[in-house]
């Protein structure tokens, strides 16, 4: 067969950094007919795990099997175009779909595939009742909070979402909550001695780089106690001005990127030539997701007024929590920052995220009485971790930059009068 009879499908290069990745799983079965944009196969990056949609329509011939790690560009699949007896299918024309009668247009199709929602059951607002992207929309906010591939899981074995209880942020019922409901099993009982588990996929490639920062990154770790009684007063303040919400993180994302552009010794790297100082400045948010440890990317956040770093991180936030994080989303970083507060965490030593020269590790905020002005209060206080590479980094300049971050949580009024305003957007 040449390659005019088939679609050749090969692994996505989907970063500038992206060597391989694993094929993770196939949506479909060899010899299934397909159809263009329909979700084809998973895969994972030391990115992202994203699905890929089918590039065209014909028969599936898989040539690399499920659970490989494959080169970019490498061939994993055709897609025949001669089946059943019908010739010369050309890539954009569509088969008969075998596997719904529910009448629904192409991008409310694709729309519900992403969120995981069942067309079954969708009152259609279009044309003859065809159900059109607003209504998968619509279908989608009144169900529960779910990620998208718990949506699906629950779909394919009939389990009702009302009834589960999430355990992700806010409630949101994640993939490992149906498979529970699916299957409850008992309390655990210990491993057997010497039972080994997979060191593979996302868990080994963290492991992997925090132990090379962790040997070739001298660690210094300084930390302090920030009043953050002003920052919880400004917060709230901003809620009730602007009606919706404003997170901590996206605060410290404003207030750190100040900090970094008042002293750019702190926004460096290294490398072969020597100490690189970084134009943009970029700072990551540690976020727990289902797949492990994820680092999504605010860029150039200097540049951003606080709605608009607010608005960033909430839509990195949820890429990240759903698994559809972009290859972009997760690169480029200059500066992490990590926040273990809700865990009911104090103050800790956050690793460095290479190639990156510094990392801020921010702990709960807790009422404690403190002496201001020589008589004792309560205030809100919020431990400050900051941990660098002392071969680029002194450790009295690193000082200076964790006491200007401790002075602008307290004094958070800073980001107006230095140009990072808040202000209505349109």
């Amino acid at each position: 067969m040449t390659s005019q009879d088939s679609y050749q499908v090969v692994m996505p290069k989907l970063g500038l950094t992206m060597t391989e990745a694993t094929l993770v799983e196939w949506l479909k079965a060899d010899g299934d007919l397909v159809q263009k944009d329909e979700p084809l196969f998973v895969l994972e990056s030391d990115k992202s795990t994203l699905e890929i949609e089918t590039p065209a329509s014909g028969v599936l011939h898989i040539l690399v099997p499920a659970g490989q790690i494959v080169p970019v560009q490498t061939l994993i699949a055709e897609i025949r175009y001669q089946v059943s007896g019908i010739r010369d299918q050309v890539p954009d024309s569509p088969l008969p779909d075998t596997r719904s009668l529910i009448p629904a247009s192409p991008k409310a199709r694709t729309l519900a595939r992403r969120l995981g929602v069942s067309l079954a059951g969708i009152d259609g607002s279009g044309v003859r009742g065809m159900v059109v992207a607003a209504d998968v929309e619509r279908a989608a906010e009144q169900a529960p909070k779910a990620s998208p591939v718990a949506r699906r899981l629950a779909a394919q074995a009939g389990v009702d979402l009302s009834a589960v209880s999430g355990s992700g942020p806010g409630g949101r019922i994640m993939r490992q909550d149906v498979e529970g409901a699916l299957a409850p099993r008992p309390e655990p009982a210990p491993s057997p001695i010497g039972e080994v588990q997979p060191f593979s996929g996302l868990r080994a490639i963290v492991a992997e780089r925090l132990s090379a920062s962790w040997r070739e990154r001298p660690h210094v770790t300084l930390t302090t106690e920030a009043d953050a009684t002003n920052l919880v007063s400004a917060r709230q303040q901003l809620i009730a001005e602007l009606g919706q919400k404003v997170a901590y993180d996206a605060l410290l994302v404003a207030l750190v990127a100040r900090a970094l552009r008042e002293f750019p010794y702190m926004n460096v790297r290294l490398t072969e030539r020597g100490i690189e100082q970084l134009a943009e400045i970029n700072i990551g948010v540690a976020v727990d997701t289902e797949r492990g440890l994820l680092v999504p990317v605010v860029h150039d956040a200097a540049a951003r007024n606080l709605l608009q770093v607010q608005q960033a991180l909430a839509e990195l936030v949820e890429r990240a929590l759903t698994g559809r994080s972009q290859p972009d989303d997760l690169a480029g970083g200059t500066f992490t920052i990590t926040n273990l507060g809700m865990f009911e965490i104090d103050a800790f030593s956050p690793i460095i995220n290479p190639p990156e020269s510094a990392i801020l590790g921010v702990g709960r905020i807790v009422a404690k009485p403190v002496v201001v002005d020589r008589q004792v209060v309560v205030r809100d206080m919020m431990a400050l971790s900051l941990s660098f590479d002392h071969r680029l980094i002194d450790g009295a300049p690193a000082a200076r930059f964790l006491q200007r971050v401790k002075q602008l949580v307290e004094r958070p009024f800073a980001l107006v009068l230095g140009g990072n305003e808040v202000r209505r957007e349109g």
